[in-house]
């Protein structure tokens, strides 16, 4: 029997009203998370770009990126890693789980 560790998970909502493309925000300890649908994968990135303060939520995303709509920063979504200037560092990713049809997030 494995013991089932309990890690606080945050509800996105059902996989079938977060069509493809999708973006949606939730909130993990107190920190803004973006939640994109891409190519039917789940990801997850702190919704904030790490060139100056400001949200990622709503901005592009094509090949795999999100782009930062104040500068034009791109971030991969699956790493978080700067793929462009002007940011250099890493966005913060969090896991994705989909259970019973529901969509969550959970911390790394």
């Amino acid at each position: 029997m494995s013991e089932q560790v309990s890690v606080e998970r945050v509800r996105v909502g059902a996989e079938a009203e977060l069509p493809e493309g999708s973006q949606t925000e939730v909130m993990v300890n107190g920190v803004s998370v973006v939640v994109v649908r891409y190519e039917g994968q789940f990801y997850a990135l702190r919704n904030n770009c790490t060139h100056k303060d400001y949200p990622l939520l709503g901005g592009e995303v094509s090949q795999g990126r999100i782009t930062c709509q104040k500068h034009g920063a791109k971030f991969e979504l699956s790493t978080g890693k700067a793929k462009t200037l002007p940011a250099v560092k890493p966005v913060r990713i969090y896991r994705t789980l989909v259970e019973d049809g529901e969509v969550y997030v959970l911390p790394l």
